[in-house]
């Protein structure tokens, strides 16, 4: 049942994190500020360890799958906006995810529904130390906000009615650097790597994709992305790693 409850932890995506998508801009071809948008979808899988209502801690080792047979709903995108070598970037992450099922006997109750939502929200700055006509190095920071939350509710039985909700808000700084270079003028590399901390003891998140301009309008984009976040106070623990592929289309305007 704990383990259905931390579900929570894998943002399918989800999640946070350091401008996902790097949202692609010619600055060389444009003036003014430039805007793109990245919707995207992260296949993760999740492995450590994680904590409800201040019992043990239950180590967990799932892949996409798993996570996917009980996912209600995910949604996950990237922004940007651009000016000259400055720029302004959120990314944002939400999951829900749920389980039911009977107990032996149904003495305690007969049945035991777990929900369980995420939410990871990050809103970051860059500027451009190195860039030219093929591509450009940010230096970037940012603020991530967390939020967690588990409700396990009974039916029937002794437990009949009692409903438990478990949950944390946190937020943490963030710093790293993100980089495009254009090897054609239609296929690039991207990659970012993020790492802080703050409400969590660390936060970090890396990755590294290769993307496809069809036009000046619309991109896509296919890599690979790892985050992990060790958090827990209050009985609440959230020490995970997640990863697994990543793919987005990113829209220009």
């Amino acid at each position: 049942m704990i383990a259905a409850g931390v579900l929570v932890v894998s943002p399918v995506h989800a999640a946070d994190i350091a401008s996902p998508m790097a949202p692609e801009l010619k600055q060389t071809e444009r003036d003014g500020w430039t805007f793109a948008i990245a919707p995207y979808f992260w296949a993760a899988g999740m492995s450590g360890d994680a904590g409800l209502f201040g019992l043990p801690t239950v180590h967990l080792d799932m892949d996409f799958g798993d996570i996917l047979d009980n996912l209600d709903f995910a949604a996950m995108a990237v922004a940007e906006a651009r000016y000259g070598r400055y720029s302004i970037f959120s990314d944002v992450m939400y999951t829900k995810i749920s389980n039911g099922s009977g107990t032996p006997r149904g003495i305690l109750a007969t049945n035991v529904d777990v929900t369980s939502e995420t939410f990871a929200g990050l809103l970051g700055a860059g500027y451009s130390v190195l860039e030219n006509d093929r591509g450009n190095l940010d230096l970037v920071a940012g603020v991530r906000v967390w939020h967690a939350s588990t409700e396990i509710s009974f039916t029937g039985g002794i437990l009949d009615g009692v409903d438990r909700t478990d949950g944390a808000t946190w937020v943490d700084g963030l710093g790293g650097i993100r980089a495009k270079y254009s090897i054609t003028d239609n296929v690039y590399f991207t990659g970012w790597g993020m790492v802080g901390g703050g409400g969590a003891d660390v936060d970090w998140d890396v990755a590294g994709g290769i993307g496809y301009s069809f036009n000046e309008k619309v991109s896509a984009v296919a890599g690979y992305r790892a985050l992990g976040v060790d958090y827990s106070n209050d009985g609440f623990v959230l020490d995970i790693v997640e990863q697994g592929p990543i793919f987005g289309v990113v829209m220009h305007f």
